[in-house]
């Protein structure tokens, strides 16, 4: 068994932790954003079923942030779905 102690691991688990907690924010936001505009209803309604979809969102990437193969992994994965998101967000008519 590996020891736990070293800067390696603090390092590993603090790479994840920001890709779960930050990361998982950011993705949520940004689908619900998506959705709030892409969604075919009032914009109220689409408002509220963006938010409760993106409500599913963060504890994913959360999860996946500590299932993945590797730290690095886990933040390219994250950074990449954000990049992803916000592009699909600023075609759909933009930050606003």
């Amino acid at each position: 068994m590996r020891a736990r102690s070293g800067w390696r691991y603090r390092g590993n688990v603090a790479l994840r932790t920001l890709a779960g907690t930050v990361g998982a924010y950011a993705v949520a936001a940004l689908a619900a954003m998506l959705l709030a505009r892409t969604l075919p209803m009032g914009r109220l309604e689409a408002v509220t079923v963006a938010t409760m979809f993106s409500y599913l969102f963060a504890p994913a990437v959360s999860v996946w942030a500590f299932l993945a193969r590797g730290p690095w992994v886990a933040l390219g994965g994250v950074v990449l779905l954000s990049t992803l998101l916000a592009g699909l967000v600023w075609t759909s008519g933009g930050f606003a």
